[in-house]
């Protein structure tokens, strides 16, 4: 039996967070670095939750800003429809004096009445300037219309404009609210330092659980490919599913001895080293903790999880992160217990 193994079939700790929980600080941290879970470079990583929030932050701020562009813009158009009107008002009177005398008497009558003149000069005259005064009233109309018109149409436009970047907005506030909240999820900031992947592979659902959602008691009947004990096919299955995402450093399930879940075979131990266990030290293995107890997280009611621990918390699916304590603070190895 190697060393690392030894050392870690020696008893750890009791878990239960109403009996455990005491305050513990949180290592600080630089910035992230590159290695995956998997090993591969920064280039193949998924996007770090504080990135996202970033982005949504970003995105929100934009939206506001276009936001208030338009409605200035709205306030504008509002003004000059309301100039329009205006002249247009000041129009009504002629207008209506053409249009009484048009309708008594028609083009031709206002012609008939200038024949009246007693002088050739004076019909001329007259024509000439109730011709004039009926074009460029007219004109004036057209104009005014057409300006109303016009700011009629682009109030419309902006008031489209000013649902669309309300709608926007609501939409960035709530991929803001959702960023956070998945933060909150898997610790929060200080806890993870922002080394985490935003999303987790998502992973099969896990044997015995029953149509309304609840999970089948199972015995210990698998051979626990991490040591020559036994586990349940349940836990089995999160390990598959543990090491199919990616996380395939060094792990060891049951443990003989104690009363939690090790030797019932419903717990694994995740190291956060390819051989044996040591705390975490740099960004590699704080980000690989924090994305093996996301991904746990994350499908807990797919594969059946019961608790977490990592890095002096403890994440229960009814009351969320807690802060923990015990004869190991956990801050060297993720472990997962299932029900």
């Amino acid at each position: 039996m190697t060393a690392p193994l030894r050392r870690w079939l020696t008893p750890v700790v009791a878990v239960l967070a109403a009996f455990a929980v005491v305050a513990g600080p949180t290592p600080a941290t630089a910035a992230p670095t590159t290695p995956t879970p998997s090993g591969h470079e920064e280039d193949d990583e998924p996007a770090l939750i504080t990135d996202v929030i970033d982005a949504a932050n970003r995105g929100y701020i934009q939206a506001k800003a276009k936001l208030a562009k338009s409605q200035e813009r709205q306030r504008q158009l509002a003004a000059e429809e309301i100039r329009a009107g205006k002249e247009l008002e000041a129009l009504k009177p002629q207008v209506a004096q053409i249009a009484a005398q048009s309708y008594r008497t028609g083009r031709i009558g206002a012609v008939a009445m200038l024949l009246e003149s007693s002088a050739p000069d004076s019909f001329v005259k007259r024509a000439a300037a109730l011709d004039e005064l009926n074009m460029v009233n007219e004109q004036k109309l057209a104009d005014v219309t057409a300006v109303k018109n016009r700011a009629e149409q682009a109030r419309l436009g902006v008031d489209a404009e000013v649902r669309e970047q309300l709608k926007l907005t609501n939409e960035m506030a709530r991929k803001k609210n959702d960023a956070e909240k998945s933060l909150a999820l898997v610790g929060g900031l200080g806890f993870t330092g922002g080394l985490v992947s935003a999303t987790s592979p998502v992973a099969r659902v896990g044997p015995g659980r029953t149509s309304d959602g609840d999970w089948r008691p199972e015995s210990c009947s698998e051979d626990d490919p991490t040591t020559s004990g036994c586990i349940t096919p349940r836990t089995l299955h999160a390990y598959k599913e543990v090491r199919r995402a990616g996380f395939n450093r060094f792990a060891g399930c049951f443990r003989p001895g104690g009363p939690w879940e090790h030797p019932k075979g419903r717990a694994c131990d995740w190291s956060l080293q390819n051989s044996g266990f040591s705390p975490w030290h740099n960004n590699d293995t704080r980000r690989y903790g924090n994305n093996l107890a996301a991904f746990l997280i994350r499908n807990a009611d797919r594969l059946g999880i019961y608790y977490v621990i990592w890095n002096r918390q403890i994440w229960f699916p009814a009351t969320g992160w807690k802060s923990y304590s015990g004869p190991s603070n956990h801050t060297d190895h993720v472990h997962m217990s299932l029900l």
